[in-house]
């Protein structure tokens, strides 16, 4: 039987020797989290389960909805003999809450977070040709206060909250690593001067050592630089692209680069080596406009939660991810706001080959409003963020970041914790990440003053009185969500846009059901369309709205498929068409017209 989601986990940075571990690991439940009191550590475990499927979904095999507070794995892995003399490490590209690792009984790593990943090197107790035991604790109460996006605190999902997900939901696996090796790149496209900055450290270097790149395309060197290790083991190096071979990425010609990096050791030979791409694009502020290399270009977005019916946020196979990008571009969109979740590298990867613009989120919500207004916030929003950041960079296609959406405070911009976390989270980012746009939050409480992006949340379902309301941005008079005295600071003339609109809730079956006194547990926003005219109706009314408002750079509409009981999605929850897909594109092509107008401004 293969093995689940056995593609390379890490596109960014690969490397040849690598071994999956997904697949049948022992399994426990923990529900009063207090298994190591217990003596879990050194026991043989009874269920089974699927990695890197949660414990909650079907694919994983356990398919057990209810609260669990820990939950613990078990799984015994030979080290492939052909990594003699190498470190090896051992990766989790995401578990979720708390997690505790331990490898023939010492414990290797901690992490908090469940959205991004961590790595432990446990080339101490795993020698080539061991066979070691690796024993995993995932600590993950819902009912606490806790970045978790929208998995929900209740039993039973309702409204936008939906199935929880505990412990590990992406690839685990190890690799082999020389003694010195190479860490993540950071790579960074300067489109003016047509050069790539190569930021580039190593782990355990050596006076001496360099760091060499080369940038190839269709297997041609086009170009390449080398450098020596400074002080704190870091390079910087340019690749500066020839005229006759430079294409900007862009959403028509999504065009990448290959970029080969090798470690060299004092006498110039190459000990550790990774594969990794980048496109070459750039985004600019120009008054109220967002440029993608020197050009306007309206950002049709769509809300893209990334919620699968069998494996809750894990995708159930890459096709999957390629699918969600492929009906998104069909039905019009040119790009996702990846909606409170952190999503995937594989994700982010064929969303860089396929030209598709997205906005990468935090998943801050901390299940509750009334949690999120007092004194929920800690430092943890801004750890978890930033290697989140950190880790997706490189990606062509990721046009701003949201660190935070719907916040929420009880009095006029009142200096409370979520005061100085939007603050902190705001300024980290634009420390990591100097390249692209922020927003200091999605819809509602703006704290930071002359922020990057401004925008709004509205759901109004009536595309006359939605269009007054926003006509009202040319006569600098945006709509602010809860007033202009309210929540918000004032808005200073940015680039605008409605993150979130529509919404409309459909669904036929579901419908049909209530008109026949069935109990009707679905939702969306606003009254229910009574037929499909109705719903078109609407849609190109909304949509129209903002397309043709010159002074909106975009929209991003609510949403790409029905998740659990939200039934206002383009697609139905397993992506089946639920509306003509060509009609609702079409809708969205009045674009190329109203992009002409603004380049010629």
């Amino acid at each position: 039987m293969s093995l689940p989601r056995s593609e390379y986990p890490r596109p960014q940075m690969k490397r040849s020797d690598w071994l999956c571990l997904n697949g049948e690991w022992e399994f426990q439940r923990d529900y009063g989290n207090s298994g190591e009191a217990q003596g879990f550590l050194g026991k043989a475990f009874d269920e089974r389960i699927t990695v890197p499927f949660c414990p909650e979904s079907k694919l994983s095999g356990i398919a057990y909805v209810d609260f669990m507070n820990a939950v613990w794995y078990r799984r015994e892995v030979v080290v492939p003999s052909a990594w003699s003399d190498q470190r090896v490490l051992l990766h989790f590209q995401a578990v979720d809450y708390d997690a505790t690792v331990w490898v023939n009984g010492e414990q290797v790593a901690i992490h908090r977070g469940g959205f991004c990943g961590f790595e432990a090197d446990i080339s101490h107790l795993a020698k080539a040709g061991d066979e070691i035991e690796i024993v995993v604790r995932a600590q993950d109460d819902h009912r606490e206060s806790k970045p978790m996006g929208k998995q929900a605190t209740t039993f039973g999902n309702q409204g936008c909250h939906y199935t929880r997900t505990t412990g590990i939901w992406q690839t685990v696996w190890m690799e082999a690593v020389p003694q010195s090796y190479l860490l993540r790149p950071r790579i960074t496209p300067n489109v003016a001067k047509s050069r790539f900055r190569l930021e580039q450290s190593a782990q355990h270097a050596k006076a001496g050592m360099q760091i060499r790149a080369i940038c190839e395309t269709e297997g041609r060197e086009i170009c390449s630089d080398i450098q020596g290790l400074g002080l704190d083991f870091n390079a910087e190096l340019d690749l500066i692209i020839p005229e006759a071979d430079l294409t900007p990425w862009s959403t028509e010609t999504p065009f990448l680069y290959d970029i080969r990096i090798e470690l060299l050791d004092e006498d110039g030979n190459a000990i550790d080596s990774i594969e990794s791409y980048a496109g070459m694009r750039s985004i600019a502020i120009d008054g109220r406009k967002v440029l993608i290399n020197g050009k306007p270009v309206f950002q049709r977005l769509v809300l893209d939660q990334g919620y699968y019916a069998d494996g809750i946020m894990t995708a159930p196979n890459e096709a999957s991810l390629i699918e969600d990008i492929e009906i998104s571009m069909a039905a019009g969109f040119n790009g996702a706001r990846l909606h409170q979740k952190v999503f995937e590298e594989r994700f982010l990867y064929h969303a860089d080959r396929l030209g598709y613009l997205v906005w990468g989120e935090f998943g801050d919500w901390a299940g509750n409003w009334d949690a999120r207004t007092d004194a929920a916030w800690t430092a943890t929003y801004i750890t978890q963020w930033l290697e989140c950041v950190v880790r997706d960079y490189n990606h062509p296609s990721i046009v701003g970041w949201c660190p935070l959406n719907e916040t929420h405070s009880k009095e006029h911009n009142q200096l409370d914790d979520l005061h100085d976390l939007t603050l902190g989270m705001y300024h980290a980012t634009k420390l990591a990440d100097r390249s692209r746009p922020c927003l200091d939050t999605s819809g509602y409480c703006h704290r930071v003053h002359g922020a990057d992006i401004y925008d709004s949340h509205d759901y109004d379902q009536k595309p006359d009185t939605f269009k007054q309301r926003h006509d009202k941005l040319r006569e600098d008079e945006p709509f602010i969500n809860n007033g202009k005295t309210t929540q918000s600071v004032a808005y200073q003339n940015q680039p605008y846009f409605v993150s979130e609109f529509g919404g409309t809730w459909w669904n036929a079956k579901t419908a049909a059901a209530a008109d026949g006194n069935q109990k009707d547990e679905s939702w969306g926003y606003g009254q229910r369309v009574r037929n499909l005219d109705e719903f078109y109706e609407r849609f190109d009314g909304l949509c129209s709205a903002l397309l043709q408002n010159p002074d909106m750079f975009g929209y991003c509409y609510t949403q790409l498929t029905d998740v659990f009981q939200e039934e206002n999605g383009i697609f139905n929850f397993d992506r089946t068409e639920k509306f003509d897909t060509e009609r609702i594109a079409a809708v969205q092509k009045q674009v190329a017209a109203i992009e002409k107008n603004l380049q010629l401004q």
